[in-house]
């Protein structure tokens, strides 16, 4: 029994097989990627080069980095998508001591790799342009946006506020204690 129900089942399976390509109509469209989509595949990528601390954008984008806390991986990296290729452009900071053009070299073979791998775009360019070189240290220092400072200094005024309100509590409690004795 169960052999026959294989052997309908397999006649069956038979029956629905889909129509091959040649017969099939072809489906017309296209497509196409957004700047910000390979942008966010080149930034993505390039946490993984070592030597490279940051990518960074013009004046105003790097302020805006500096006044708010942003995690966004298109910051410094421009893009020029065509139907078939992709150009990259980018302001870095590499690390201190550390061989910049291996850095380029690099930082070329992840975005190629990575855009190829997701889009199946050629990269044709990568122009980068080293803005700065700092350690380690440096770059955690100046990744400190006033945000962070000005929370900092909200929360020590806070601290220092209640220490101050604490003092004068124990001051007025010494001095209601002291008054109820003589009296």
């Amino acid at each position: 029994m169960v052999q026959e129900n294989m052997k309908a089942f397999g006649t069956m399976a038979e029956k629905e097989t889909p129509k091959t390509k040649e017969t099939q109509p072809e489906i017309k469209g296209s497509l196409t990627y957004e700047d910000k989509v390979v942008q966010k595949i080149v930034g993505l990528a390039l946490e993984s080069v070592d030597g490279l601390l940051s990518v960074e954008g013009g004046f105003f984008s790097n302020l805006t980095g500096k006044l708010i806390n942003t995690d966004d991986v298109t910051t410094g990296v421009g893009v020029e998508v065509g139907k078939t290729q992709v150009a990259v452009d980018l302001k870095v900071v590499t690390e201190y001591r550390k061989n910049v053009p291996d850095i380029y070299e690099k930082i070329k073979e992840v975005i190629r790799k990575e855009v190829a791998t997701m889009t199946e775009l050629e990269v044709v360019e990568v122009n980068v342009t080293v803005t700065d070189i700092k350690t380690k240290e440096q770059q955690k220092e100046d990744d400190v946006s006033i945000q962070d400072r000005v929370t900092s200094a909200a929360q020590t005024t806070g601290k220092f506020t209640s220490e101050q309100v604490d003092k004068v509590k124990d001051k007025v409690e010494d001095n209601t204690d002291k008054e109820a004795r003589v009296k």
